[in-house]
């Protein structure tokens, strides 16, 4: 509990103390002086109520009328005016512990939340001029050397320059194990150094770093409101005034039309308002999308509001990328059929040609040429995105691409009969060979996809950019009916287009990328899940769920999570207005009274409270 907290309960209890303490006194003695009465049950009343008075009186002077201050003020007040003196302090009594209850349930939902806020670093050691300087992160420059001490956070994304060590990242990714780092790894700014000192060289600024672009996007999560949150708010809007007219009719058409005792139908008209107090349906729902936000971000989800979960439960079709998504994109070579050239010279040319780019092909084609390449020899290249490179190496044109760069340059190529990506190379407008890539399936997959059939999501598409024998062999393995291949990153958005006409009215398309190409696809589709995107600006800006590690498992628990929290609000809505609409037809025909009102109101926000408190648990 914090201060406050505190505080409101050592309130609750005082009063309930003085309320029994007063109430034994009169029952005991038989006093029924009037002054006296009022004069002891007002001071309880004073110390659990004060508050919601002076909120309800400046709530009037702010032109905020209608909310449940001023409802529970007029029905304790007026239950005052009535002599029914009791029942006005216990009635604020039960609110305020409602209230209490209320307030806990949210600290424990937002602790998740919280917990992944603390990931944003207090300082950063920068080396400067041979001097360790403590800054704040916003200070420093991109290409500064900074120095993470052992159990420090890492402040900014930086690449390692000197030193080794093993990273946890469980405060983003959920996951306890530690991640082994060493010279000319990656770091990303949030998770917290091992056992080894580091000197790293910035890669970003603060503001652009990974541990700013999540701070972001938890903290804005709740500005993007689902369908029912809207209908809650506006409900309650036109409700509470529509239920205060209400009142006032029953305190009034009985006496004047049948001849009814004023007293009585007033107590009646301050029993409605108290049952009409819509803080069950105005707390419970936005706790429950609260909840699954923070659940989620126990588990390395990171979902951008609830307007997403909402979308994700009605998720129909499922569509993947497949390097880095279902597969795990650790690209290596595993043949090299040359015609004019050694293995290793093609090896030489291709790792030259591709000695610019950090794709995962391009890696694999470094690390197999396994020599120290001088990249000067590479005096002009050329990118031509979905087709490959084209080189200038020694005063030789290098093409290094698939078959449609071959096609391109006018080069007779022809098919490999191994698995894989295949890279084509031509030099100076002649086929020199073949290498061939192989991607590794990730072990999650298989269950992953089965999950999510068993989740209701029946159609799941691959689409990859490589050749037909590639994506046939890995959807296959993976028991996907329906794959498109060979796709360069505008056909993958007009395959996902043409998808988005398929699916049924109300329904929702996901599409699951690697977050580092797929920023158009993530955008177009109605919920954008990236895949192992911690510390890709692209998919944290473009995704509406981010999954911080390269588990697609986690794709499964965001649906299943997602579902749980829309059938919570679902519950939630039904059983407050179901209970309030029977209590207040009770109350109409005066068979209501201020106990079974405060259940109305109390009782459901509680129980709606708890319901909503299980959105957070994630199996």
């Amino acid at each position: 509990m914090n201060k406050k907290q505190k505080r409101n309960l050592i309130r609750i209890i005082v009063s309930g103390i003085l309320l029994i303490g007063i109430s034994i006194i009169f029952r005991v003695f038989s006093i029924n002086i009037f002054v006296l009465r009022l004069a002891l049950y007002i001071l309880p009343y004073a110390v659990i109520g004060y508050d919601i008075l002076y909120k309800a009186i400046r709530n009037i002077f702010h032109g905020q009328i209608f909310d449940e201050n001023f409802l529970m003020a007029i029905a304790t007040v007026g239950a005052f005016i009535l002599g029914d003196y009791p029942e006005a302090v216990a009635v604020m009594l039960f609110y305020q512990v409602g209230e209490l209850f209320q307030s806990c349930a949210v600290e424990r939902s937002r602790k998740s939340i919280s917990d992944l806020m603390d990931i944003c670093p207090d300082y950063a050691n920068v080396e400067r001029d041979g001097m360790i300087e403590e800054v704040m992160p916003e200070e420093v420059a991109e290409g500064e050397t900074i120095v993470i001490k052992p159990g420090e956070k890492i402040p900014i994304d930086a690449v390692v320059t000197e030193g080794s060590s093993e990273i946890n990242t469980s405060a983003l990714t959920g996951e306890s194990l530690p991640r082994e780092v060493n010279v000319g790894d990656n770091l990303i700014s949030g998770c917290i150094n091992g056992r080894g000192l580091l000197k790293a060289k910035t890669t970003k600024t603060y503001d652009n770093s990974t541990v700013a672009k999540i701070l972001d996007l938890v903290e804005n999560s709740s500005s993007r409101k689902a369908k029912s949150e809207n209908f809650i708010t506006k409900f309650a809007k036109y409700y509470t005034p529509a239920v205060i007219g209400l009142a006032v009719l029953i305190a009034v058409i009985p006496p004047l039309l049948f001849h009814g005792e004023w007293s009585k139908w007033i107590e009646q008209a301050l029993i409605m308002l108290v049952i009409s107090c819509p803080c069950a349906l105005v707390i419970s729902v936005p706790l429950s999308f609260f909840g699954g936000i923070g659940g989620g971000s126990k588990k390395g989800i990171l979902i951008k509001g609830s307007t997403c979960i909402e979308a994700l439960s009605k998720a129909e079709i499922a569509v993947f990328d497949k390097t880095g998504t279902l597969t795990k994109g650790n690209f290596k070579v595993t043949a090299v059929h040359p015609k004019e050239y050694s293995e290793e010279k093609l090896l030489e040319y291709a790792a030259l040609a591709e000695s610019f780019s950090d794709h995962p092909v391009s890696v694999s084609l470094k690390e197999a040429a396994d020599q120290n390449l001088d990249s000067a020899r590479v005096t002009k290249n050329e990118e031509i995105a979905g087709h490959g490179v084209i080189s200038e190496i020694d005063g030789k044109t290098v093409a290094v691409g698939n078959g449609k760069l071959m096609d391109k340059v006018g080069v007779e190529w022809h098919e490999c009969h191994k698995t894989g990506t295949v890279i084509h190379i031509a030099i100076d407008g002649i086929y020199a060979g073949h290498i061939v890539i192989s991607d590794e399936i990730k072990k999650e997959s298989k269950t992953a996809l089965k999950a999510l059939s068993n989740l209701g999501i029946k159609r799941k598409i691959m689409l990859t950019g490589d050749k037909k024998s590639v994506a046939e062999s890995v959807s296959k393995e993976l028991d996907i009916s329906e794959f498109y291949s060979e796709l360069l990153p505008a056909d993958k958005v007009s395959y996902v287009e043409k998808l988005m006409k398929e699916k049924s009215e109300g329904k929702s398309l996901v599409f699951v990328g690697d977050g580092i190409n797929d920023a158009p696809v993530l955008t177009l589709a109605d919920i954008g899940i990236a895949m192992g995107a911690l510390g890709s600006d692209a998919a944290i800006e473009a995704a509406d769920v981010v999954i911080t590690d390269d588990n697609p498992e986690k794709i499964a628990i965001a649906v299943k999570l997602s579902k749980k929290t829309m059938q919570i609000v679902t519950q939630n809505i039904i059983f407050a207005l179901a209970v309030k609409i029977i209590i207040m037809l009770l109350g109409i025909f005066g068979k209501a009274n201020m106990w079974l009102a405060v259940f109305a109101d109390v009782g459901v926000s509680v129980i709606a409270i708890l319901n909503a408190i299980r959105c957070s648990k994630v199996e």
